[in-house]
């Protein structure tokens, strides 16, 4: 008879321990779910790559606006900036040659026939004679066309019109001669003059038709 009493007792007590775990179970499951969710917003929420992109822009407006700033102001000073000078040693009767490598070395580089006028003081270049001799009317005409170098002896070369490269060959003749061949350079020299001479007698030269 008193057995009958117990087993009821040991059928509550298996269920009570079956209710407390479930309980338990449900507390911890919240306490993981939180930990992983604020690491992972903040690696995608970082707005340090969207930042610099706006000031990168700006900086290119701020050179896209400083480009045509000089620019403008080149242009003017360009044109009115004298001709570079550049020296060639050479002695009288190798002026002429030196002359001539040189206006090899410019049409190598890009330079057109019609960018250059070569002006000597002594004898005149073979091609100045050669025209010279089918006149006068000639020779200027081939000036005129202005689609070849063209050489001018130092008496003449007033005459010659503005050029982008003037090469001048001190191959003798008279201090005079010398003195103006470099003046009329000067002044008909676009963006580069060239001499070919005595470096000394240049300076001397250069010096007093400054």
């Amino acid at each position: 008879m008193p057995l009958i009493p117990e087993e009821p007792q040991i059928h509550e007590k298996a269920q009570g321990p079956r209710a407390t775990p479930a309980s338990s179970r449900t507390a911890p499951t919240p306490r993981p779910v939180p930990g992983p969710r604020p690491a992972a917003p903040p690696r995608p929420g970082r707005p340090g790559p969207v930042r610099p992109a706006p000031p990168a822009q700006r900086a290119s407006r701020d050179t896209a606006a400083a480009k045509p700033g000089p620019s403008g102001p080149a242009t003017p000073a360009a044109a009115s900036a004298a001709p570079q000078i550049q020296l060639i040693p050479a002695t009288p009767d190798g002026a002429l040659d030196a002359a001539e490598e040189a206006v090899d070395l410019l049409l190598d580089s890009g330079r057109t026939p019609g960018d250059v006028l070569v002006i000597t003081t002594g004898e005149p270049h073979p091609w100045a004679a050669h025209e010279l001799s089918f006149g006068d009317a000639a020779y200027w005409a081939q000036h005129d066309a202005g689609d070849d170098v063209f050489y001018a002896d130092a008496a003449v070369a007033d005459r010659a019109a503005s050029r982008a490269v003037v090469v001048v060959a001190l191959n003798g003749g008279p201090e005079a001669a010398e003195a103006t061949a470099l003046t009329v350079a000067r002044s008909r020299a676009g963006a580069l003059l060239i001499v070919c001479g005595d470096p000394q007698r240049i300076n001397s030269v250069l010096g007093a038709v400054v």
